[in-house]
């Protein structure tokens, strides 16, 4: 079995310290949670950049870790990074890796976005809402608003590991 080397270590812990920064700032500030699920998942594509899937494991359950322990007064916060964010870009690179048909994959993985936020509407905020409009109809409005906004997610997300991969060969050689 193939170990880890200390570079491949050294750029896992970097790319789950910066997660851990970006998901406590997203959570605590609120109006940036997405911005720090997004950055998070960034973040993680550092190991990805050199093919290390044991790195982003690492680097991963780390920021899993971490991010509970800091933001541990708004655990439910850090579900949806745990569920599907922290997730996505290692289910990205092996689609890409095992050439999974686009449309199949890009399927689901919707379904999976859209899983996470119906889980999430059911324990927090179906709890508080006041609209029975919206508590009828949510899941067409999940499967509707959410699969067209992980359209836009997966997309950004393609196009953010091209850059993180430019960079990790510009400033990362070894």
């Amino acid at each position: 079995m193939k170990k880890i080397s200390t570079y491949d270590l050294a750029l896992s812990a970097l790319a789950c310290a910066l997660a851990v920064l970006f998901q406590v700032i997203g959570v605590y500030s609120e109006i940036l949670l997405f911005s720090g699920y997004l950055l998070s998942a960034v973040a993680l594509m550092l190991p990805l950049a050199r093919k290390s899937y044991k790195g982003y494991v690492l680097a991963y359950l780390g920021a899993c870790f971490l991010s509970l322990i800091f933001a541990s007064a708004r655990f439910w916060d850090v579900i949806p990074f745990i569920m599907f964010f922290g997730l996505h870009p290692l289910v990205n690179e092996l689609q890409l890796r095992t050439k999974v048909n686009t449309w199949v994959a890009c399927f689901a993985k919707a379904l999976w976005f859209d899983a996470t936020m119906y889980l999430m509407w059911k324990f927090l905020i179906d709890t508080t809402t006041v609209n029975p409009l919206i508590d009828q109809y949510i899941i067409p409005i999940i499967l509707v608003v959410g699969t067209a906004f992980f359209i836009f997610y997966d997309y950004t997300m393609y196009r953010a590991r091209m850059i993180v991969i430019n960079l990790a060969r510009r400033f990362l050689k070894k």
